[in-house]
């Protein structure tokens, strides 16, 4: 079984702003402890959310990993929304908000 991480984070106009979700990825992507893992954020630049789990294609599992500050209304709210969303596009996987 293939599981894929997803790290999201709120995304930012500012490119050094959206560094740090790739830098955590590379060091993740580094240790090899899963199969595949990507970023995403949740507004502003790209990749969405759902343009990060379309690459996870072929994964049994996708763990959604936030990366905020806190766990406000975005993570309380939004991303488990965008979890039921993803859920039943793709119903072949399972989708994890960790």
């Amino acid at each position: 079984m293939y599981t894929a991480l997803l790290l999201i984070a709120h995304g930012s106009r500012h490119p050094e702003a959206n560094a740090d979700l790739q830098q955590l990825a590379d060091e993740v992507r580094r240790r090899g402890t899963y199969d595949l893992v990507e970023i995403a954020y949740l507004e502003l630049v790209e990749p969405t959310i759902v343009q990060a789990a379309e690459r996870c294609a072929g994964c049994a599992r996708v763990v959604l990993l936030p990366y905020f500050l806190s766990a406000g209304v975005h993570v309380r709210d939004d991303l488990r929304r965008q979890r039921h969303e993803l859920a039943a596009r793709f119903p072949a996987t399972t989708f994890v908000l960790a």
